[in-house]
This record gives C-alpha cells, sequence and structure tokens, in this order.
C-alpha cells in the first residue's frame, strides 16, 4: 500500500482559498483523519487526492507515482489512480440486491491486468480443502443443523466464506457429497490425485505455447514476466472480490436483499463493501457515518477500526467531529480556513496543542482557557496574575526562556513573511480574500461571554491558560480555591461540571459517582503538570507545567 504526498497544494476559486499551501505525508496503512470546522478544507483535499477536484497548483503523489503535477502538466484521471471512495451518501441502487450493487462496478472495470490459469487454481483449491476431509464434513453438518435435508444455497455460502473461493468450485466441492461416502478420506484422496494430474495436463499445455504457471496461477512468459493484458474482469474474480469484501464487513447474509430492506448500518456496511471490492490502494471517506444515530456510529467506529486493520489499506478519513478523529485514527490532520494547523497522533494533538485554535477544537468536554499577565522570574517559573487579582506561579515541566522563545518565534515570522513576499512576486499570485486572523476564544462568564476581539491590543506580559477538565480537581477544605458549582452533568462513571471562580466559568470532569447540588461551595486546584500556556500574541503554546496558589 502507498504513502501519499501533497507539496504545497494550493485548492482557490478566484481569490477565495480553500487550500492555502498544504503540505502533508500520509504514511502507508496509516488512518489519517482530516479534522476541521466546516468550510475548513478538509473534503476539498480528500477529493483532490482522489482526482474529483483539480489543484490550482501543487504536486500530490501516491506512492511511487506523481498523480498531479501543476508545473508538469500532469493529471490522472480518478479511476486511474486506484483509490476507493465513500460518501456521506451510501448511494446504493435501490432497484439492485447488495450482491448486484458491490459488483456493479466490477464488471466495468477494464484495465490492464495479469491473466490467470483458472482451471489450474481450481484444482490446486480442492486440493487444499480436502486435505482436510473432517472439517469439509463438520461444515455441512453446521449448515444441516436440525433439517433433515440439505441447503445447498446455504452449503454453497459457507464453503465460499469459509475458504475464499469461487461459487463453481464450491459446487464441484458439494457435489463430491463427502459427509454421505462410504469412506470419505478415500474419495477425498482419489479426487486429489485427479486434481493433480490435472494440474499436470494443464502445465503442458501452456508449456507447449513457452508459459509458465506461477504459485499465484499466474501466466509467465518465457522471460519470467507475468503476462498483463487489457481486460474485463473475469466471472471468477467478481465472485472472489463479491464475498472477500461482503465477508469482511459481514453482509453475506443479506446478498439477495435490497437496499430498502436493510437498516441504516447494514447499507453503510454494503456500500463498503462495493468500495472495497476493486482492491484500491486507498480508502477515502467523507463522513460517512453521520447519518446513523449514536449507538450505531459507536459500533460503525470499532467496524471501521478492524476494516482498517484486516485491509492493510490507507484510510483518509473526513470528520468534524472530533471525538471520532480521536478514537479512529493513527494521525490527526486538523486544518482551519485551509491552513494546516497541527499534524499529529491524536494524544499528541490532545496534549500537546500547538495553538490556540488547536487546544480548544479539540478535546471534550472543551478546554478552558484562562487570561493572565505576568513576568518570569530568575529561576524560570512565571508569577501571574489571573482572574480577580489572584496570584499563582507557572511552573514549566522544561527550562526555557521567555526571551529566547520570543526571539524565536520573531524569526519564524521573518521567514513567514520572506516566503509571502516570493509568492506575491510569482506570476498568477491571487491575494488571499478569506484572510487568517486571530483566534477568537470566548471565555463563558456567570454573567454572560467575554471574547477576544472585545480586547484592546496586547502586549509581552499577556497570556492564557489551557487548562483541560481532568486537571481541575477536587481539593479539601480550606485548601486551594473556593468554587461555587454552577451546574452539574452526572452521566455515570464520571461528573461534568462548571465551576465559577470569581465570576468566571471552567468545566471540571470528575471521575466516580460523586453527588453536588447547584451553588454549592467546593475546593479546587490544577492537579495536573500538564497546564498549558499559550503566548496570547502568536497564540502558540509556549509551555507545559503545573499551576499552584502563590503564598
Amino acid at each position: 500500500m502507498p504513502k501519499i504526498i501533497l507539496t504545497d497544494v494550493v485548492k482557490r476559486w478566484k481569490n477565495f482559498y480553500g487550500t492555502d499551501h498544504v503540505s502533508l505525508e500520509i504514511p502507508d496503512q496509516a488512518f489519517v483523519t482530516l479534522l476541521g470546522p466546516s468550510g475548513c478544507g478538509k473534503t476539498t483535499i480528500l477529493r483532490m487526492i482522489a482526482g474529483l477536484e483539480t489543484p490550482t497548483s501543487g504536486k500530490i503523489q501516491i506512492g511511487d507515482r506523481v498523480v498531479f503535477d501543476s508545473d508538469a502538466g500532469i493529471n490522472v484521471p480518478p479511476n486511474k489512480r486506484d483509490v476507493g471512495f465513500l460518501f456521506q451518501n451510501y448511494a446504493l441502487w435501490p432497484n439492485m440486491t447488495v450482491e448486484q450493487n458491490i459488483t456493479f462496478g466490477l464488471k466495468n472495470v477494464k484495465e490492464t491486468l495479469p491473466l490467470h490459469a483458472y482451471d489450474h487454481m481450481t484444482r490446486s483449491e480442492l486440493i487444499s480443502i480436502l486435505q482436510d476431509v473432517d472439517k469439509v464434513i463438520s461444515l455441512y453438518h453446521d449448515v444441516l443443523g436440525k433439517n433433515t435435508k440439505i441447503d445447498v444455497k446455504a452449503l454453497t455460502l459457507r464453503y465460499i466464506d469459509e475458504y475464499a473461493i469461487s461459487k463453481m468450485t464450491a459446487k464441484e466441492l458439494i457435489q463430491l457429497d463427502l459427509p454421505h461416502a462410504a469412506d470419505p478420506k478415500a474419495l477425498a484422496a482419489e479426487k486429489i490425485q485427479k486434481c493433480r494430474l490435472q494440474m499436470t495436463e494443464i502445465e503442458a499445455r501452456y508449456a507447449e505455447k513457452g508459459i509458465s504457471i506461477n504459485s499465484d496461477h499466474q501466466l509467465v512468459d518465457s522471460y519470467g514476466n507475468i503476462i498483463q493484458k487489457e481486460r474485463k474482469l473475469e466471472p471468477e474474480e467478481i465472485e472472489k472480490r463479491l464475498h472477500s469484501s461482503a465477508r469482511i464487513v459481514k453482509v453475506e447474509e443479506f446478498l439477495k436483499r435490497y437496499p430498502a430492506e436493510l437498516s441504516g448500518g447494514q447499507q453503510q456496511r454494503v456500500a463498503i463493501a462495493r468500495t472495497l471490492a476493486p482492491g484500491p490502494k486507498v480508502l477515502f471517506m467523507d463522513e460517512p457515518l453521520s447519518n446513523l444515530d449514536a449507538k450505531l456510529r459507536l459500533e460503525m467506529r470499532s467496524e471501521l477500526q478492524r476494516l482498517h486493520l484486516e485491509t492493510g489499506a490507507t484510510f483518509v478519513y473526513v470528520t468534524h467531529d472530533q471525538l471520532e478523529a480521536m478514537t479512529l485514527a493513527s494521525h490527526i490532520c486538523l486544518l482551519n480556513n485551509g491552513v494546516l494547523q497541527q499534524y499529529d497522533a491524536p494524544l499528541t494533538v490532545y496534549d500537546s496543542p500547538k495553538s490556540l485554535f488547536v487546544a480548544d477544537f479539540v478535546g471534550n468536554p472543551s478546554i478552558s482557557f484562562i487570561e493572565a499577565k505576568g513576568k518570569q522570574n530568575a529561576d524560570g517559573t512565571l508569577s501571574l496574575t489571573l482572574f480577580q487579582n489572584r496570584h499563582l506561579l507557572f511552573r514549566p515541566n522544561q527550562p526555557f526562556s521567555l526571551e529566547k522563545e520570543r526571539e524565536e518565534r520573531a524569526k519564524e515570522e521573518e521567514k513567514k513573511a520572506e516566503l509571502q513576499k516570493e509568492r506575491e512576486s510569482q506570476k498568477g499570485y491571487v491575494e488571499k480574500g478569506n484572510k487568517d486572523t486571530f483566534f477568537n476564544y470566548r471565555i463563558p462568564m456567570v454573567s454572560g461571554t467575554k471574547e477576544r476581539k472585545d480586547e484592546k491590543e496586547v502586549d509581552g506580559d499577556d497570556f492564557v491558560l489551557g487548562v483541560r477538565p481532568e486537571a481541575l480537581g477536587l481539593s479539601e477544605k480550606g485548601k486551594g480555591m473556593e468554587a461555587t458549582v454552577y451546574s452539574v452533568m452526572p452521566s455515570g462513571m464520571e461528573t461534568t461540571m462548571r465551576l465559577a471562580i470569581d465570576g468566571y466559568l471552567l468545566t471540571s470532569v470528575v471521575f466516580g459517582k460523586m453527588r453536588f447540588k447547584i451553588n454549592e461551595t467546593i475546593h479546587v486546584d490544577f492537579a495536573s503538570d500538564n497546564i498549558l500556556l499559550f503566548d496570547k500574541k502568536s497564540e502558540q503554546c509556549i509551555a507545559h507545567g503545573s499551576l499552584v496558589l502563590e503564598k
């Protein structure tokens, strides 16, 4: 399976930038979620990789193959990119059975494919199956159950699913009627011998033409090259792909049903099977679970995880649901206004967000932001003033110099300015209409909401603290800070609370079955060494540490 590389990809409509110079590498066999608010560019990136949208500029590579390059004039059509696309709408044909829906696209495939000796393959499959006669008979009795007469269709499907063979091979196995043979093992040995002779005859026939058969039953020329031809899929290939994809998503029993006879979750499974059937190297999914109810979404998330493991494919998944992104992905690609904000493993994005936007977008319940003013002390700690003139000490986990940090930020801003100047000098440059502005975080208050856009210009002493709900814990009476319970939301194993401190509302999660009353006074402290310190001007995270009341 291939990795996917995007290099400086831009997509704009006039002066609106859907993606703004996005560079990204998706590793082989990764499960990457493109996450962000509506209109941030998630689906646009997905469609550009799949070839359904043409980038304005940049380069896209799938594996070793460049599928788009604006400079070289390369733009490989979608049907030649070997990718599968699962849309938000299942788009199943209502007048076709599940089987017909899955195989519809396969029947229209015409591309350069290896040639197989299918008669040789079926003989080999029978030899392998008949090595274990007891299993063949056991599967027969599993289908027979309490009935006296075998259901041939059910037994055919059972053999197909168990051995991943074609319908013709399964029927030949049934015709042997091993369960009713006087000596099943002797009959199986006789059939094995016959199959071996047939394989030898098939090999001899091809040898006369200078062709051999490899271990995958593919035809090989006298130079050792696999013989390929532009052709349609053989019926045996279509059948195998049908049952293989249906088995992976567990819809084998529904093959003869119509979409209207299936539940929403079952229809989604059929849509996934249809996408898997052509054997794509990469599977794209655009919010495929958004039409399902909460319980079914949870079940389908676990199914998608299993599917990713079983197929070994590279998954690229679009969602605006950060819980979906956290639970499914090996990597999260967080976007805002067409700009890549952070690309990391889910827990890294949660624990170490690079900016205020990332910290605010990822996490449920949301992070609490606290504005603060302060100075760095000689020992590296920061004396901060927050809330209504409360004084707290921030102890960073790693030594850092605020002065050096700001120097580095200034250098980064210079580099960005130089890069932007270079872009502006290029022919065809169009100024971005949807400008990138500061992140307007909102701080809930008892008296309303405080917004950053209402503030005056910030200076070097302005910071923002990010406190995750689990970092605000209970303390003994008389210790920590006094807080008033503003709201209580118990959910069984945990309770989410809004706490009022000096008129500011902070979110806390307390684990365990504890009872609290609204307007009750409790004591809390910052029980974590992962309090996030953001520079308010740059909006970047500059340190992780602990926060304690100054004595």
